[in-house]
């Protein structure tokens, strides 16, 4: 499974409000608007490929269960009971996340 680093964050802080003109202020609030338009374009890019993989998933499941497969393996029930003995919390990228 592909596994990413953490994206490095970078935040700038805003400039002094108080010394920006008013024409430089609406040049920040563009310049911000626009880049949280192109983020939010990714995501829902993202978003739609999610999907796409989760429906491809769902039809697979769904040929096996009409086949007659099982859909869950002994090894699956095995991993779930360890993690219901632990008492471990799981992400929705599956990986285990401390007890709160």
């Amino acid at each position: 499974m592909m596994q990413t680093e953490p994206a490095e964050v970078n935040v700038e802080n805003l400039p002094e409000l108080s010394s920006l003109s008013d024409q430089e202020l609406k040049s920040l609030i563009r310049e911000l608007v626009t880049q949280e338009q192109e983020l939010s374009y990714e995501r829902r890019l993202l978003h739609g490929k999610i999907d796409i993989l989760r429906a491809e998933l769902v039809q697979r499941l769904s040929g096996k269960r009409d086949s007659g497969e099982s859909l869950i393996s002994a090894d699956d029930v095995s991993k779930l009971t360890e993690i219901l003995a632990k008492g471990e919390r799981f992400s929705m990228g599956g990986s285990p996340s401390p007890k709160e």
